[in-house]
């Protein structure tokens, strides 16, 4: 889905999609017995289970970066950019909640003069 005046201009190629790929809809509870304990995890409490996510490539094209500027801020030390889960060693996930978290926390507002 590509909102009206999404990320690009007249003459640009075809933007990809800015909205996240994957939502999580399953809000069952599960429960687990381990040595007499009961475990109890419920999904529907859960904000990052229950929000959107972006791969890294739809990410980049929402914030305008490139994909790589996406892996440096992983991979430098300490970690920059938006909080990211490593699903697998190639698959990395920013959820929708974090990204916006991340935003507002560099957002700067200008001063007026009195």
């Amino acid at each position: 889905m590509y909102p009206s005046g999404a990320l690009h201009a007249l003459g640009d190629p075809t933007p990809l999609p800015i909205d996240p790929i994957a939502a999580y809809t399953d809000h069952q509870t599960h429960t687990k017995k381990e040595n007499d304990a009961q475990l109890i995890r419920d999904d529907s409490q859960s904000p990052l289970l229950a929000s959107p996510w972006y791969s890294t490539r739809d990410l980049a094209a929402c914030l305008r970066v490139d994909t790589s500027t996406l892996r440096r801020w992983r991979t430098a030390r300490p970690p920059q950019g938006p909080p990211f889960v490593a699903v697998s060693e190639r698959v990395v996930m920013y959820s929708a909640v974090d990204v916006e978290e991340w935003l507002r926390r560099r957002r700067t507002v200008p001063r007026r003069n009195a």
